[in-house]
């Protein structure tokens, strides 16, 4: 049923129908395909660009605890610092303390300067709760339980992010507290980051994806620092911990990972919103673009309809003009140079059909004359062969044995040379005819030569063109053999073909006769007179095998010819036929 609707649809229809199929298709498959690329490539832009900044993010910050962590070594193992620190906890002399501790100071002022990424550096004696020696003022009560910890080992700690107790500046930092190396002293080195250390890494404002928020994790997956408490709130775990994930989605968050080498991960976090704002703004584009899209398939298809449609009907005018022969050719044109092509075309086929219709009826005429002839032409081979038989018949009554011979060689040789055209024979009938050929020939002519006939036996029942020995023969006889001439005809089957050859001692070629002779020039072929049957023999193989057929001449003057024949085993063991005795 629905096949049937189908069917009768109308073809302007169906023209209009099939140009928005094929307009539109292109476009939607496009738009589908685009729009999962689009998707993959502003989600892979927003990874890899989150990515990237939360790397360079990484690498700042661990520049900045790296750089902590070796300033404090300095001070922590041996040095000049720790040695003043051991006399200033011998000496009792005051004068000798004031000495020592401005040499401290100084100390702590000269790395203080020649590092621009230190902050604020103090010396803090865990069990007196006291710090002392500091480079800036100090701001509020220093209690370093209540700072947030990012990672603990065992002689240092790295904390942060959190205010700075720096009085003169007022932005997060980190900061580390190492152990200093003094005999019967619990005192630790507190270094904090400097005022530009991480000017841009906890200051929303100056990034430039402002909706960009940061986490920072210890090493075992808790939330030590978050910009964004709704969803990730401090010391809760976060959903992230494995280290072998690096982004995921949490909380209506698109959240990117990267690990330090020192265990602790800073997350970048983005609002998934943010994520799909660039492709839904895509969406709403494509689909203003679909919409012009369609309306303007629809009027093409309109001017396509009448384009295609009105020079139908001139068309179908034309055809029907067909049936009226006496009808006034028109003239009218379609202004479209194909249509005005195609109905130039239709006019001069009409005009042509009436000249073969006219053209048939003359030849109809004369078909009965070509009857008659071909009866004649079919009779005349068969009435020659007859009256050879009836000669065959009387030279036996007579006695005369010689011209029996005769005839009846030549009844034989006539009866398969006179075979159907085309009709494909055997190997073995091709020699039979062969010999007859020959017998005929030591008859007609006044000088003896030999002949040496060597045929494989399992090659008698395979397929030959006809009459394809005879015209080799042939050529060797009439152009090569005398007196005391010979003849020798081999039919071998190998492996790779059935190879024929016909070898003479007769007077032979030139190398410049045998090329003009297998290239088919006419004019001197004929002057070597050897053109016909060659002529004959190239052209039957051609015909039968195509390019799989060899035919090679070998030839020297006055050292006879051999021409060899190579014929392909494939194609010798197709079936034949072979003509059956004359009716």
């Amino acid at each position: 049923m629905p096949m049937k609707r189908l069917n009768n649809i109308t073809f302007k229809n169906r023209i209009i129908f099939i140009f928005l199929i094929s307009t539109l298709t292109p476009f939607i498959s496009l738009g589908f395909i685009s729009f999962y690329t689009i998707d993959s490539i502003i989600n892979n832009k927003v990874e890899s660009a989150l990515q990237s900044n939360l790397q360079q993010d990484l690498m700042m910050l661990e520049n900045t605890l790296n750089n902590l962590n070796h300033v404090s070594q300095q001070f922590a193992y041996g040095g000049n610092t720790n040695k003043l620190f051991e006399q200033l906890g011998m000496t009792q002399e005051p004068y000798e303390k004031l000495r020592l501790v401005n040499e401290i100071r100084s100390e702590l002022n000269n790395i203080t300067f020649s590092n621009p990424n230190i902050g604020l550096l103090m010396y803090y004696d865990m069990d007196r709760d006291l710090y002392d020696f500091e480079n800036f003022r100090v701001r509020g009560e220093f209690k370093p339980d209540n700072l947030p910890i990012l990672a603990q080992y065992s002689e240092i700690t790295y904390y942060g992010p959190y205010l700075s107790y720096n009085g003169s500046i007022n932005q997060y930092v980190f900061s580390i507290m190492r152990k200093v190396n003094l005999p019967d002293q619990n005192l630790y080195l507190y270094i904090e980051s400097g005022r530009n250390a991480l000017k841009t890494l906890f200051a929303p404002q100056n990034r430039k994806e402002s909706s960009r928020r940061l986490l920072l994790l210890d090493p075992t997956g808790r939330i030590a620092f978050s910009e964004v408490t709704d969803a990730f709130s401090v010391n809760s775990s976060f959903p992230g911990a494995n280290p072998e994930v690096k982004s995921g989605y949490s909380g209506g968050y698109f959240w990117s990972k990267e690990v330090s080498n020192q265990g602790w991960s800073i997350v970048s976090v983005v609002p998934k919103t943010e994520l799909t704002q660039e492709r839904n703004r895509w969406l709403l584009q494509i689909s203003g673009i679909f919409f012009f899209f369609l309306v303007v398939a629809l009027v093409f298809a309109w001017l396509l309809r009448k384009m295609v449609y009105r020079p139908l009907k001139k068309f179908h005018h034309e055809i029907n003009s067909l049936i009226h022969s006496n009808e006034k050719e028109h003239e009218e044109k379609t202004n479209i140079p194909e249509f005005d092509y195609l109905l130039y075309q239709t006019r001069d086929m009409k005009r042509k059909i009436w000249a073969l219709y006219e053209e048939i009826e003359q030849k109809e005429k004369r078909r009965a004359d070509l009857e008659v002839e071909k009866l004649l032409y079919q009779i005349n081979p068969h009435f020659l062969m007859n009256t050879l038989d009836t000669v065959h018949w009387l030279a036996v009554m007579n006695g005369q044995k010689d011209i029996d011979k005769l005839v009846l060689s030549l009844n034989k040789l006539l009866f398969y040379n006179l075979g159907k055209m085309g009709e494909t024979s055997t190997i073995g009938d091709e020699i039979e005819a062969l010999k007859e050929y020959l017998q005929l020939q030591q008859i007609r002519y006044d000088f003896q030569f030999d002949v040496d006939i060597e045929v494989d036996e399992q090659s008698l029942g395979l397929p030959s063109p006809r009459f394809l020995l005879q015209p080799m023969v042939e050529n060797a006889l009439y152009h090569g053999v005398s007196d005391d001439g010979y003849i020798y005809v081999g039919v071998a089957l190998q492996e790779d073909g059935l190879i024929i050859t016909i070898q003479d001692n007769g007077v032979g070629m030139t190398r410049e006769m045998i090329d003009e002779l297998l290239n088919d020039n006419k004019e001197e072929s004929d002057q070597v007179g050897m053109g016909i049957g060659m002529k004959y023999v190239r052209r039957i193989l051609k015909s039968n095998y195509g390019d799989q057929s060899k035919l090679q001449i070998r030839s020297e003057p006055g050292k006879g010819t051999v021409v060899t024949l190579r014929l392909p085993v494939a194609a010798l063991e197709a079936p034949s036929t072979s003509g059956g005795e004359p009716q």
